[in-house]
């Protein structure tokens, strides 16, 4: 997927040397990094628990750069349209393949970028940093006034659209209400380690103890949440919270990805019958099947990759309906 080093765009070939002593260094395990921006909205402009102040709420101002077929990106979607505000923050979806250049765009229909036409993401990475060095991820909110990037971590994109914005599109929804913050950090906590990063950790591990290591804990986690919805229809009783909204992105990409392309192929989703319902449920929630694309996922994860399919054949799979 290629890194910005001090501002110049290397490709992959060029870090593999890189990737791959950070592999052995970890005896074969994936190690995923972490964001660089982290600025808050704040309905004031206010700092928030991290970065910089001067980030106000207002309508227009900003913009999402996602992908359609990136999980974390897939909750900023989703949060963007649940809370209202896809006529208040503008919105640029990159092509659901990467390239040598990263993320790209291709200039034309939906995954173009028409706020600086851009070709591809780590130039708006140099826009906003000019000597950045790291890894060019979506998604990235983007400040319009001071040409900027706001924040690049989903978990606190979505907090911001959660709350940030009510003042303006009077959508007074709260998925992470106080009184059950701490159960839903918990579950935050076990869902992000054991399947939406643990799905990763099988599918891009090296050595076969770091895969038995992911895979298990992954239908460890699966087994216990699918008998923690045998008690209610979201994973907290009867509200929906931040916590359903994390893990979706990752239920819905099992089947038609992760099953196959990242060898997590002891059950699939369809097995668990209180999984499978909760996650109709989910999808039939006002604003969040339109965010969902299965055909981009079953192409985007049987991509070709030396690594984990090098001659690019997509099984077939689920249709491209829910």
């Amino acid at each position: 997927m290629g890194k910005l080093i001090e501002g110049k765009w290397f490709t992959d070939p060029q870090v593999e040397a890189f990737e791959k002593q950070q592999y052995q260094e970890n005896q074969g395990r994936f190690e995923r990094g972490s964001a660089k921006f982290r600025n808050w909205i704040t309905k004031d402009g206010s700092a928030g628990p991290s970065g910089i102040g001067g980030f106000k709420a207002e309508a227009g101002r900003y913009h999402l750069f996602a992908a359609l077929n990136c999980p974390w990106a897939h909750r900023t979607l989703i949060y963007r349209s649940i809370k209202g505000l896809e006529e208040v923050i503008s919105c640029s979806l990159v092509k659901p393949l990467r390239s040598d250049q990263g993320w790209v765009f291709d200039g034309s229909g939906r995954f173009s970028d028409e706020l600086y036409h851009l070709e591809n993401m780590h130039s708006l990475y140099s826009l906003a940093a000019p000597d950045y060095t790291g890894r060019v991820t979506v998604p990235v909110l983007w400040d319009k006034q001071q040409k900027s990037i706001v924040s690049t971590e989903s978990s606190e994109i979505i907090r911001m659209f959660n709350q940030s914005f009510n003042q303006i599109t009077n959508n007074k929804e709260d998925y992470y209400p106080a009184p059950l913050a701490v159960q839903i950090d918990e579950l935050n906590e076990f869902i992000y380690s054991n399947l939406n990063n643990g799905v990763y950790q099988a599918g891009f591990a090296r050595e076969q103890q770091a895969y038995d290591e992911a895979v298990t804990k992954v239908f460890m986690a699966l087994e216990t949440l699918e008998q923690r919805l045998a008690q209610g229809p979201y994973l907290l009783g009867e509200q929906v919270t931040e916590a359903d909204w994390r893990l979706l992105p990752t239920l819905v990409r099992f089947d038609v990805g992760y099953y196959s392309a990242f060898k997590c192929n002891i059950k699939a989703i369809r097995d668990y019958p209180n999984l499978s319902r909760y996650l109709t449920r989910l999808v039939e929630y006002p604003g969040v099947a339109h965010t969902i694309d299965l055909d981009v996922y079953r192409k985007g994860y049987h991509s070709k990759s030396p690594l984990r399919n090098p001659h690019g054949i997509v099984p077939v799979g689920m249709s491209s309906t829910f």
